[in-house]
């Protein structure tokens, strides 16, 4: 089941850009989103398109 918090996870790429992902399609204990194949990246989402550039 997805949904709450707890099911996400925040990931910066090399260029200090924030992403949001479910944890459960991401593989292992991956600490950057540049470590992410690129089938897991399809499951994310660039935090500052959804809300903008400002840290919230």
């Amino acid at each position: 089941m997805r949904g709450g918090y707890e099911s996400l996870v925040w990931l910066n790429d090399n260029k200090g850009r924030e992403f949001v992902c479910y944890i459960d399609d991401i593989k292992g204990n991956k600490k950057s989103f540049d470590e992410l194949t690129e089938e897991e990246k399809k499951h994310c989402e660039n935090v500052n398109q959804l809300v903008g550039t400002e840290r919230w």
